[in-house]
């Protein structure tokens, strides 16, 4: 006999589950404690399985058996009805998770391939142009027009360089949400070609020789602080990047190997870098630097305490300090000029790349080449070193002992 409303209100507890039978398979279970809740049992594939339903009366016999005719339905059609459940629960939990969420999962997943402040970089662009509009949006149903006007907004304050860098970013999240199941497609590739090209500008920087050599005299007439002067000496001797120069620390330098060798976890592409130390750094190094900040960690210790390494903007204020505009020639800079300076006396372009650590498309490879043409990039660093004398002093260049081809 099908149950009706007066026997469900009637039935009391006992001391085990009480099951009341209704029809098709559908039965109302009494616990102990009192809670009447619907359950259905059918069969698949041979195994006995159960649903539950919900509670009653929350869930009324009606909507019950309304349940019950639904998952009939799926189990006629060949698929088990649990089986079909979880999926939807899947799918709707999928569909309730936020773009801001993903993206902060994706870049946790990432952090630990990042250098700290690429890392900072990459989710204060979040943060600042894509969650306050797009961050509480669904993650799965997100479409490509409606990040486009988002990305409008940042090109229409003149930014399209940041606007690129956030629709890669978003590519990146969407194509790691592929990866895990949270969408479908990447929708970032859908806005290829739809925001204003990128007008790239080089790094401020002084490549003529005579430029060149006033600014090398000028640094060494530098009337700041003495640490500030080593760390302008040295800039253009290293010619690596205004961070990893700041970040440098005294275990990192070998002495009687000649050489520094910055860990992968300071580099941008991540891998270990090379740089051999020129007569003239060492002369800097160990006669001027390490008897004012040899007993600390870094070579050039802010000024709040050796604990922390100069400011990131210590040496471009150094530079204003000498008279040269932020037009005119940075931090960054010196890379540009030894790069410049270095294809024009006819380094072999290898040597040069390699030496200025620039990223290796194949990461495997990346990994193992950070000693890469060695011998000629210690040979091609004295000669730097020795041709930035001849220029400062005023002798202009001499015929390097490499040609363009080794």
């Amino acid at each position: 006999m099908p149950l009706n409303i007066a026997q469900i209100k009637a039935a009391k507890p006992a001391e085990k589950p009480v099951r009341m039978f209704d029809e098709k398979g559908l039965y109302l279970e009494i616990s102990p404690t009192g809670s009447k809740l619907w359950r259905w049992k059918y069969r698949f594939n041979g195994k006995e399985k159960r649903l539950s339903f919900g509670a009653w009366p929350e869930v009324s016999l009606a909507d019950a058996r309304s349940k019950t005719l639904e998952k009939r339905a799926i189990l006629a059609e060949g698929f088990d009805p649990a089986a079909v459940s979880k999926a939807f629960e899947v799918e709707q939990s999928l569909n309730s998770r936020t773009f801001e969420e993903i993206a902060r999962e994706w870049h946790s997943s990432r952090v630990h391939v990042w250098t700290p402040g690429h890392a900072k970089r990459i989710m204060r662009g979040l943060e600042k142009n894509i969650f306050p509009w797009l961050g509480l949006r669904s993650f799965r149903s997100m479409l490509a027009p409606e990040l486009l006007v988002v990305l409008r907004r940042i090109e229409a304050r003149g930014a399209i360089e940041t606007a690129h860098r956030e629709l890669s970013t978003c590519g990146q999240i969407f194509r790691y949400g592929i990866a895990n199941g949270y969408c479908d497609r990447d929708i970032a590739t859908d806005l290829r070609g739809a925001l204003k090209p990128v007008v790239h500008t080089h790094h401020p920087s002084i490549t003529d020789q005579d430029g060149v050599a006033d600014l090398l005299r000028r640094i060494d007439e530098y009337q700041g602080g003495n640490v500030v002067r080593c760390a302008l000496r040295l800039a253009p001797l290293f010619f690596v990047r205004p961070g990893e120069l700041r970040h440098a620390e005294w275990s990192e330098f070998n002495i009687k190997r000649q050489e520094w060798r910055i860990p992968s976890e300071k580099m941008k592409a991540r891998v270990l870098h090379i740089v051999p130390l020129s007569r003239q750094a060492l002369t800097i190094l160990e006669n001027e630097l390490r008897p004012l900040s040899g007993a600390g960690r870094y070579l050039f210790p802010g000024r709040r305490g050796s604990a922390r390494p100069m400011s990131e903007n210590t040496v471009n204020a150094a530079l204003r300090y000498m008279g040269y505009e932020k037009e005119e020639m940075t931090g960054h800079g010196f890379r540009s000029m030894a790069s410049t300076l270095l294809n024009e006396l006819g380094y072999n372009r290898d040597w040069i790349e390699r030496q200025l650590a620039h990223g290796e498309r194949n990461e495997v490879r990346s990994a193992y080449n950070y000693a890469e043409y060695l011998p000629e990039r210690r040979k091609m660093m004295q000669e730097w070193a020795d041709y930035l004398d001849e220029l400062k002093t005023g002798q202009r260049t001499k015929v390097l002992s490499f040609s363009v081809n080794g």
